[in-house]
């Protein structure tokens, strides 16, 4: 069971850091100027990527807590309902990352990098929630 619950954590927490990384390297196009993004465009590839990974750690947290997880899409009131039964502390973090990654960063365009910075953190507090055990056997 912990062997198996470990495997789920390590798929999800890979495949949403994969997700980060992406959008890093997105983000980084932007490009800065008087203290902003520059470029719209690239800022809203990246918050939506990054946003996406939030999504898939969340799909693996509540897998973890016994949630079954519809397949496809599924709406921030899914996520919502389900999480604010369960944590929440989670349901601040997935607030914040919704708010900041992706209504001010996706929708918006928002350009600045302090906004942005603060989804990411939260993004990486919720992705933090499924890191693997090192060390544990797989």
């Amino acid at each position: 069971m912990i062997e198996e619950q470990e495997n789920v954590k390590q798929r999800g927490y890979t495949e949403a850091m994969r997700y980060i990384a992406n959008a890093k390297d997105v983000l980084a196009r932007a490009g800065m100027e008087d203290g902003h993004y520059k470029d719209r465009k690239y800022v809203r590839m990246a918050c939506g990527t990054a946003y996406g990974g939030v999504l898939e750690a969340l799909d693996t947290w509540l897998e973890l807590k016994g949630i079954e997880v519809p397949i496809g899409r599924k709406s921030i009131k899914f996520y919502k309902e389900n999480i604010s039964k369960l944590d929440k502390k989670m349901t601040v973090r997935l607030n914040g990352a919704y708010d900041t990654l992706h209504l001010a960063g996706y929708y918006d365009g928002n350009l600045n990098p302090n906004i942005i910075k603060e989804g990411f953190k939260e993004a990486m507090e919720i992705i933090s929630s499924i890191k693997p055990v090192q060390g544990a056997s797989l």
